[in-house]
């Protein structure tokens, strides 16, 4: 008899969202790269057909992901020059599945513009405020090659934003207007200033 588990993985699946376990596993799939390291600043290329290998490494990303407690990752921040995102806002919900998207574009923005803090899987211990829209429109395919399109807003809103922004080799950091708290923020953890492509 199927767990579950398996019975949430199977409904998520056959309606285009991946299922998988949400407890950090010790060894995970892959290694986040960061600050400084070239695959960062290099752009994904769009991903011509969904297939098993497609959802394998989305899969392998989320299992990433939820080891290092983050709540959204880029393909590029594995080494993976694809464009795919996977991004989970409900961490402490086992049964809420996480979104996946592939080739995502943004479509239209709205809202006010406001400012956040921000942090990076790629860039741990710094958290510095960036500005972004509050409001965006995204159309991407889900994890069975199905076109899709959403609204966002609040923290999603953002979470794509900053993700999609590493499908083009942009980081967060690169959006920081603050140069001097930017520069104190990545001494301090060991990053080098240098290493930032401002576009703020």
């Amino acid at each position: 008899m199927a767990s579950s588990f398996a019975k949430l993985a199977r409904s998520a699946e056959l309606s285009g969202r991946l299922q998988v376990s949400k407890e950090p596993v010790e060894n995970p799939p892959y290694d986040i790269h960061k600050l400084g390291d070239a695959v960062l600043r290099t752009p994904a290329r769009r991903i011509g057909k969904v297939d098993d290998a497609v959802r394998e490494l989305a899969r392998d990303m989320l299992v990433s992901m939820y080891a290092a407690r983050g709540i959204g990752l880029a393909a590029p921040q594995i080494g993976v020059h694809q464009q795919l995102l996977v991004i989970d806002l409900e961490l402490e919900d086992p049964a809420s599945p996480p979104l996946v998207l592939i080739n995502p574009e943004i479509t239209a923005v709205g809202g006010s513009i406001c400012t956040y803090e921000e942090g990076c899987l790629s860039i741990p211990g710094v958290y510095l405020d960036v500005v972004r829209p509050s409001v965006v429109e995204v159309s991407f395919r889900d994890a069975m090659g199905r076109p899709k399109r959403m609204k966002a807003d609040g923290l999603m809103a953002r979470c794509i934003q900053h993700e999609l922004d590493h499908l083009n080799g942009v980081l967060f950091v690169d959006r920081v207007t603050d140069g001097e708290k930017l520069s104190a923020g990545l001494n301090e953890q060991g990053f080098n200033p240098a290493d930032v492509r401002s576009i703020a």
